[in-house]
């Protein structure tokens, strides 16, 4: 497998099957869902799950690819 060091992709793994590629573009997928969601939720609501507005804005500001 190549690693990729490139726009922000530093010590990203590339896949090495068509298995493993289907894989990560879904996980890719579900991290920018679940970060538009958080991204609408109301200030009480992101009090009842205990996320403050500073983890709030730092989640927002990554890019699909990190965790």
């Amino acid at each position: 497998m190549a690693d990729i060091a490139h726009h922000g992709l530093k010590n990203y793994q590339a896949p090495a099957t068509l298995h493993e590629l289907l894989a990560t573009l879904s996980l890719w997928r579900r991290r920018a869902r679940e970060r538009r969601q958080l991204a609408h939720l109301s200030e009480r609501d992101l009090r009842d799950i205990g996320v403050s507005p500073a983890t709030l804005y730092a989640e927002l500001r990554k890019p699909f690819w990190r965790a």
